[in-house]
């Protein structure tokens, strides 16, 4: 039950920081969220003591997005429905339709994820490897340039 408070905490973490504008806006927490983030698993990843998998399916509404944030884990995103635009700081912007894929390192800091299309929701399956317990996501602004 502890796991299942955690990984619930965790998402709810992820949902707040990551993927409502304004975070922690009065405003924001009545506003409708960009998006609806399902948890489908979260399960040990044997030979590997300390890491889990969780996997989730995210469906960003219509010209939904996220904040800048970072997960510290290794997230493999496949799109199944729409258009979705991604970027990590330091990469080109890239818009993914169905079966496109994009990858985060755990060092990435994810500057764009983000609807492509400001009529259509879009939906895609994300894997994320991390350590077990540990937080799903985190805010984090991107680098400033000189």
């Amino acid at each position: 039950m502890r796991d299942s408070w955690a990984t619930a905490a965790s998402i709810a973490i992820w949902l707040g920081a990551a993927l409502w504008p304004g975070g922690a806006n009065a405003d924001a927490a009545q506003a409708p969220p960009d998006a609806i983030v399902k948890k489908l698993m979260t399960r040990d990843l044997a030979g590997s003591a300390g890491k889990e998998v969780l996997m989730v399916t995210v469906e960003y509404l219509a010209g939904g997005a996220s904040l800048p944030h970072r997960h510290n884990a290794q997230v493999f995103v496949y799109v199944l429905e729409g258009k979705v635009r991604m970027q990590v700081e330091g990469s080109a912007a890239v818009t993914l339709g169905p079966g496109g894929t994009f990858y985060e390192g755990p060092d990435d800091v994810h500057t764009v994820s983000a609807n492509a299309s400001r009529t259509k929701s879009a939906r895609i399956l994300v894997f994320i490897i991390k350590d077990k317990g540990a937080p799903v996501s985190s805010a984090a602004a991107p680098a400033t340039r000189p």
